[in-house]
């Protein structure tokens, strides 16, 4: 009945948020159903379980999350995402209009942009690059999501994104883990994604299909409907809702200025992770009044946080007079990082209670005797549980919580370095959880106009088959070969 009783909680509360209810009511209601179908007391499930679990995920994730948030509305309201995609439109033209679009996406999210503030600049962008070039516009959410959510999420070493955090506690890695193995599977992904897309609009082109069809044009309305909303807060760091708040800029930067702060936060970053902390005295983590912790287990979240604050520094400095309310966006921007923290939290929370009942017994030991070692066994859970939640980063976080440290044991007695488990769970994390209830395919399609019956393929092609072929990739290299 335990084991019953997770599953049914778990397809109740996937099936009431694809209906649009919040994570923030229906996590709790589900662990506690699971909870008392197991015959396990609620109150303290509630209490000390789910709860203390969600706050240890806010305590070491909300600065990621605040200014990565922040960060993204500053870099929209100063002009600067305008600027980067207008230039690269001018750079490659519509003759390249795909290549355009996937690069312009690809630099905004691994300089530190929030995804969904990405995703209404780059809409924009590529129906124009799209209609110039007569290319059928159902190609365009698969090429923006190729740009934005595939290897700058989850593979390219060095990437701020929340994923790329979130096993670094577990494992002791920094944000450049695997760095030869990342570029690697970034290549695969990219080329696969690039033949794939280029042989659509070849096909498209040969049937005499372009730029004709017809798409809602509602953008301005997309980021208030509350059905996308809650699901693309569990899905991202940014709150859709606090797109349109605040003021953007007339007056775009030039390219150069715009492109800075995004430099800022990798060479930030790559300096804080190889030079700064490694010298850094850090023995007074170890006492009790800081945690009893390590800079090993610190360090690679901290090189996050001091380099978006480094970026942000930057970005207001030299768009200081373009940001008449600078106040206003920066409000915008803290906000926007509360629910998609808080839901994603609530995941945790529900993973944490269900991996304390007996019933979890029966899939933990399932999925630990997988054939393959502990790369297949981490790769199949972590898949699992982000396409059960549509969340890549609640899916890693519940997998690591219940599994991390068996995983971290077992690479150690097999001599494989841990940067390797880094690199797989994080790429895991970002395949199946591209499924069509993921809040940002949804909100995605909503402000391209398109629905999921016209362009889904597309997703599924550069969103899941490419990312699948390079992680296996990285599994097989990583298990010959070990981390490089």
């Amino acid at each position: 009945m335990g084991l019953l009783g997770i599953i049914f909680a778990l397809g109740l509360m996937i099936w009431l948020a694809f209906r649009g209810w919040s994570i923030l009511l229906i996590a709790p209601a589900a662990a506690l159903l699971a909870a008392a179908l197991a015959g396990a007391p609620l109150l303290a499930n509630w209490t000390q379980i789910f709860m203390g679990s969600a706050a240890g995920f806010v305590a070491q994730f909300f600065p990621l999350f605040l200014l990565g948030a922040l960060f993204g509305k500053l870099m929209d309201d100063s002009g600067s995402v305008t600027a980067i995609a207008d230039w690269m439109t001018r750079r490659l033209g519509t003759a390249r209009a795909v290549l355009a679009v996937v690069l312009a996406g690809a630099l905004l999210t691994y300089g530190g942009v929030s995804l969904f503030v990405a995703f209404f600049v780059l809409a924009p962008m590529a129906h124009a690059l799209f209609r110039a070039a007569d290319i059928p516009p159902r190609l365009m959410p698969a090429t923006i999501v190729l740009g934005t959510s595939t290897f700058t999420m989850s593979a390219l070493p060095g990437t701020p994104a929340i994923q790329n955090a979130i096993p670094m506690p577990f494992f002791g890695t920094t944000p450049f883990a695997a760095p030869g193995l990342g570029v690697l599977a970034s290549a695969i992904i990219l080329m696969f994604g690039l033949w794939w897309l280029n042989r659509c609009v070849d096909a498209a082109r040969e049937r005499g299909v372009g730029y004709a069809a017809e798409l809602r044009d509602d953008v301005g309305t997309v980021a208030e409907r509350p059905l996308i909303r809650e699901r693309a807060t569990t899905a991202h760091d940014f709150d859709p809702a606090e797109v349109g708040r605040g003021q953007r800029s007339t007056r775009p930067p030039g390219v150069g200025v715009a492109v800075l702060p995004l430099v800022v936060v990798i060479c930030s970053n790559l300096l804080m992770t190889l030079l700064i902390l490694p010298a850094m005295p850090a023995a007074y983590l170890a006492y009790p009044e800081w945690g009893g912790t390590s800079i090993s287990a610190l360090g690679g979240v901290w090189s996050v946080i001091v380099a978006l604050l480094a970026a942000i520094v930057c970005l207001v400095a030299l768009n200081l007079r373009r940001l008449p309310h600078l106040r206003d966006t920066m409000g915008a921007g803290a906000h926007a990082a509360a629910l998609p923290v808080l839901s994603v939290a609530s995941l945790v929370g529900f993973g944490a209670v269900v991996a304390g009942l007996p019933g979890f017994v029966v899939v933990r030991d399932w999925v630990l005797s997988l054939q393959g070692g502990p790369l297949v066994s981490l790769a199949v859970a972590t898949n699992i549980l982000s396409a059960l939640t549509g969340s890549a980063s609640g899916g890693l976080t519940i997998a690591l919580d219940a599994l991390g440290g068996e995983y971290l044991q077992r690479a150690i007695s097999l001599g494989l370095d841990p940067a390797v488990l880094h690199r797989v769970a994080v790429m895991s994390a970002g395949t199946l959880d591209t499924l069509p209830h993921n809040g940002a395919v949804v909100t995605l399609l909503a402000v391209c106009g398109a629905t999921h019956r016209q362009s889904y393929g597309g997703i599924v092609m550069v969103g899941i088959v490419g990312p699948l072929l390079a992680l296996a990739v990285v599994i097989a290299l990583g298990t010959w070969f070990g981390s490089f």
